[in-house]
């Protein structure tokens, strides 16, 4: 995999619009000031391209089919449409979709400050690589900007090898021993998948999360779901946007136990504890060398088992049964099995060196000293709009609809941004 910085491009002085980051927000921002002859530069941290992308495990695999990757300009041209690109695949093709319209991006220029400039409304940004000003600015940072780990890990032995999946790469890399996997969203869940193929001991700490079917009546789960966005509101299905979340929580509500690797499968909670994983409820306190559980494991066990069944699956076959598609009848399958209840992990006992935190993601917006944040830290905008003269953003969750962190449906967010930008 040959990856480089794409020549030619310098840091200005002045520019009409700044995007900050090269992601696949980033660029597909850039691909529609492109089209829209936009003067524009795209501020890149990294020094080459790819994204967050760059820092996944190294056997992850996209969690969407292919064909999801839909990026304005370059959507999947591949021969296996139904597949799920590995971490490096993926990196690979942003790299071609950034150079195949020259996108202009200055690597190694992280911002570290963002002000208002004035009374002419322009914007100042301070970055590695020196200073500009914009009439616009595109905060395409993305969703994973900087873990989150809870209070606990400062009561872990100091022994005890302690990573964010932001920093874990593959199971050699960790000292021998059992390892206790905290939070079960999809990267909690296929880690600790991953380890226990690894022949592994495996403790998992579950969290409220939900499983989904890889597969449904005969087509990838995703299929469903995108079809219910194209073909949904003619049938009585009205698209939902954030405005439609009973509860602003959800914006940051995890994604379904789903793995693209060795051809793609859905990842049952209660099976791994079959096979021998120890699941354990939620990790509330440590000290001493010992791990205290919350006792909530079967009702976590649980609601990852109904959720599905509660929330999405009675759309998803009234909307087969309208649409005409032929489809053979739903075969999501439950599983049996009851693991017993462990209110405090000794890990010394447990042989336990190594815990893994699966904990998600903060916002992280110091740097932008104007910007306001709501009670859970969200900044607020209107479709990406900021009260903020000129100041934007771009692939956040829950932008504007579900998809919008999405590579299926962060384009179209930067169209409404780019057409609104050039007026």
């Amino acid at each position: 995999m040959a990856i480089g910085r794409p020549s030619g491009h310098q840091l200005q002085t002045n520019v009409e619009t700044a995007v900050i980051g090269a992601g696949q927000a980033g660029l597909a921002m850039s691909w529609w000031l492109t089209q829209a002859g936009r003067e524009h530069v795209v501020l890149e941290a990294r020094d080459r391209l790819g994204g967050g992308w760059l820092k996944r495990w190294d056997s992850f695999c996209l969690v969407t089919p292919n064909w999801s990757v839909r990026p304005p300009g370059l959507p999947y041209d591949g021969t296996d449409p139904d597949g799920y690109m590995p971490r490096d695949a993926l990196v690979a093709y942003m790299d071609r979709y950034g150079r195949s319209f020259d996108a202009p991006v200055v690597f190694g220029a992280r911002v570290t400050r963002l002000v208002p400039g004035g009374a002419d409304h322009r914007l100042d940004l301070e970055t590695e690589r020196g200073n500009l000003t914009a009439r616009d600015v595109v905060v395409a940072t993305g969703p994973f900007q900087v873990p989150r780990i809870p209070a606990a890990a400062d009561g872990l032995p100091a022994g005890v090898v302690q990573l964010h999946t932001d920093a874990y790469r593959n199971e050699a890399e960790l000292p021998p021993g059992a390892v206790l996997v905290v939070g079960t969203g999809q990267s909690g869940a296929q880690i600790a998948e991953e380890l226990l193929h690894a022949g592994r001991r495996v403790f998992l700490s579950v969290s409220s999360s939900w499983r989904a079917p890889r597969r449904y009546r005969g087509r990838d789960t995703f299929f469903w779901l995108a079809q219910l966005a194209i073909r949904g509101p003619e049938l009585g299905f009205p698209p939902e946007t954030v405005d439609d979340l009973p509860d602003p929580r959800m914006r940051f509500a995890a994604n379904p136990h789903l793995s693209g690797k060795d051809g793609g499968h859905d990842i049952n909670l209660r099976r791994l504890g079959a096979d021998g994983v120890t699941l354990l409820g939620r990790v509330e306190a440590a000290a001493n060398g010992r791990v205290e559980l919350a006792p909530d494991l079967e009702t976590n066990l649980h609601r990852a088992d109904t959720f599905f069944d509660e929330h999405l699956r009675p759309d998803l076959d009234r909307f087969i049964e309208l649409a005409g598609f032929e489809a053979p009848p739903g075969d999501f399958a439950q599983f049996a099995f009851d693991p017993p209840a462990i209110g405090e992990l000794d890990l010394a006992a447990e042989d336990i060196r190594s815990v893994i935190w699966a904990t998600g993601f903060r916002f992280d917006f110091g740097w932008i000293p104007d910007l306001e944040l709501d009670a859970m830290g969200y900044p607020l905008h209107r479709r990406g709009i900021t009260p903020i003269p000129g100041l934007y953003l771009l692939g956040l969750p829950w932008l504007h609809t579900q998809a919008s962190s999405l590579l299926v449906g962060v384009g179209n967010d930067a169209e409404y941004l780019a057409h609104q930008i050039s007026g």
